[in-house]
């Protein structure tokens, strides 16, 4: 069975939904309030996880209710948590906010995420195990340039995804095999407003790039190759949060069974839409049995 590893963030997601965001200075009424575990380390986690592969989380919670909750989350969705420290303190959260067109704006505290800054004993082996390591940019930079670095030694593919958008440094870029951007990480990382000629810049500096466009569908662009533009089912979205990290777990998953680009990043589609059509980030995230209808529809 393919086995996936995710070095990442887990955050309470404290969603507020409301008809149209605040503007600065403005108070709104909202319409809902819910605590949705999420971070997307575990948002990841959860989605390769429901997509059929054997997932692995590393991180850390901490120890208060959210922490707990979000262990038992995990764990719900077929996680291993054996990687998951709890340390003194809170746990990270996530402030969202998602109005009626389903956009969403969102302040992320690290709590116990800020701990993760370097490899503790035994999450070396378990990423050499891996088929695939995913990383992202909510824990401390040390810990994921670590982290992509022993997957390197261990020619354990990785797949970076460069969310919150900021410089990567070099030996961060050397150790990633594919990135995972939306446009405006790719825009940021770049300075290139136009998506092919962001994935082309990116080229530069990874061998193999996803650029995804929202409901438009993704871009892939490889060293050597032709681009590679596949669209995405066309839905009604009620909540964007999470779509992305939906995508990224899946994405994961078809590669490592091998599956032609192509078809992996048309199944990875498949997972982010239906994930785009409910509410909250691992609450959305389908299992492989909905990937595969819609998929095959």
């Amino acid at each position: 069975m393919t086995h996936i590893v995710v070095l990442g963030s887990t955050n309470m997601d404290l969603v507020t939904y409301v008809m149209k965001a605040p503007q600065r200075g403005e108070t709104v009424t909202g319409r809902e309030f819910r605590t949705i575990p999420g971070g997307k380390g575990a948002n990841q986690a959860i989605a390769a996880a429901r997509a059929g592969a054997t997932v692995s989380m590393i991180g850390a919670v901490g120890n208060d209710a959210f922490g707990q909750r979000m262990r038992e989350a995990l764990e719900h969705s077929g996680v291993d948590t054996d990687f998951l420290r709890t340390v003194e303190g809170h746990s990270g959260t996530a402030h969202i906010v998602v109005d009626d067109e389903g956009g969403n704006a969102i302040v992320v505290i690290p709590g116990a995420n800020g701990t993760v800054d370097h490899l503790s004993p035994g999450d070396e082996g378990v990423i050499a195990s891996a088929d695939a390591l995913l990383l992202q940019l909510e824990i401390p930079m040390a810990a994921v340039v670590a982290g992509a670095q022993a997957a390197r030694r261990h020619g354990v593919r990785t797949v970076l995804t460069p969310s919150p958008a900021q410089p990567l440094p070099p030996e961060l870029l050397a150790a990633t095999e594919l990135l995972v951007a939306n446009e405006y990480e790719a825009i940021t990382l770049t300075g290139r407003t136009d998506p092919r000629e962001a994935a082309a810049a990116l080229l530069d500096l990874v061998p193999e790039v996803v650029v995804t466009l929202g409901a438009t569908g993704s871009l892939y662009r490889a060293r050597g190759a032709e681009p590679l533009v596949v669209p995405a089912p066309r839905v009604t979205a009620v909540d964007s949060t999470g779509a992305g990290d939906t995508f990224v777990g899946a994405l994961a998953v078809a590669l490592a069974e091998e599956k032609p680009v192509r078809e992996a990043l048309s199944w990875a589609a498949a997972a982010a839409a239906i994930s785009v059509q409910r509410e909250g980030a691992s609450a959305s995230m389908p299992y492989r049995p909905e990937i595969e209808a819609v998929y095959h529809a």
